[in-house]
C-alpha cells in the first residue's frame, strides 16, 4: 500500500518532452479561423476603438467645456 502512494519523479529533460509533446497534440486539435475571418474581425475591432475614440473626445470636450463654465461663473460670484 505504501508501494502505490511514492510518485515517481521525472527529470525535468523528461517533463519537459512530455510537456512539448503535449503542446503539439494540442495545437492539432485547434481550429484556426480563416483569413478572411481575421481580416473581418480586425476591422470590426479598428472601427470600434476609432468609434470609441471619437465618443470619449466629444464626451471629453462637452465635459471640459461645462467645468470650464461652471468655474468661471463660480469665480465671478
Amino acid at each position: 500500500m505504501a508501494d502505490e502512494l511514492v510518485v515517481k519523479k521525472e527529470s525535468w529533460i523528461e517533463s519537459t518532452r512530455e510537456y512539448l509533446i503535449d503542446i503539439r497534440a494540442e495545437m492539432k486539435r485547434v481550429t484556426w479561423p480563416s483569413r478572411e475571418k481575421v481580416e473581418s474581425t480586425t476591422l470590426v475591432v479598428i472601427a470600434s476603438v476609432f468609434a470609441f475614440a471619437l465618443f470619449f473626445k466629444v464626451v471629453d470636450m462637452l465635459l471640459g467645456d461645462n467645468v470650464t463654465r461652471l468655474y468661471t461663473y463660480l469665480v465671478k460670484l
